[in-house]
């Protein structure tokens, strides 16, 4: 599939992404040129509730992903290897961590459909859902293209940005994480990820 440069860092695409910069450390994400504030944006629960990302998140260790429940490869395989480690988390680690899921495709992605969807995952994935225009907007606010369709048929796909934004308990975001990342990268990551830089 067609691929694009993104913004700081990762691949627009329907399914893939590649990586980019110099490792973190000891992280297996890629370090970003300088720390970038969380982002401020607001959309909607899956319950239709209003959702401050900023003031919702704040001080927490937080993933980010941008995706859509038709998506083949890189969507699912994201969460299920995110919610694999987040489940062997220890509770304390698990209290102090949002995964946030926003969907690229509202028209096709409603509740109805994404919360099952999240649920077969992890129960405490944030589902996040809004207009074109408010998920337009959270996207450039986190820094990253703008997802968009092809010109198919009603099985089309989305180009979107295939990372996961960390932002860290410092309200920051230092690292982010290409799709592939496996399981064993996020399990050593996490708990690193939640005493590093700070926290409130």
């Amino acid at each position: 599939m067609i691929r694009l440069s993104l913004t700081v860092i990762a691949a627009l695409t329907a399914c893939q992404g590649k990586g980019g910069p110099q490792l973190a450390g000891k992280l297996s994400g890629f370090e970003l040129p300088e720390a970038t504030a969380r982002p401020s944006f607001s959309l909607r629960t899956l319950a239709g509730d209003p959702f401050d990302f900023q003031a919702r998140t704040a001080g927490r260790l937080t993933l980010l992903f941008f995706g859509y429940t038709n998506c083949p490869d890189v969507c699912p395989a994201t969460m299920a290897n995110v919610s694999a480690v987040t489940g062997r988390l220890t509770s304390t680690e698990r209290s102090q961590l949002d995964v946030v899921f926003v969907t690229t495709d509202p028209d096709r992605d409603t509740p109805e459909r994404l919360g099952p969807w999240l649920q077969q995952f992890d129960r405490e994935i944030i589902g996040l859902t809004g207009s074109a225009a408010e998920l337009e907007a959270a996207q450039r606010a986190a820094g990253i293209t703008v997802a968009f369709r092809d010109k198919g048929t009603d099985n089309y796909n989305v180009f979107h940005a295939a990372q996961v934004l960390v932002y860290s308990p410092d309200d920051s975001s230092h690292v982010v994480y290409p799709a592939g990342t496996r399981q064993a990268e996020w399990a050593a990551d996490l708990p690193k990820l939640l005493a590093r830089w700070g926290g409130q």
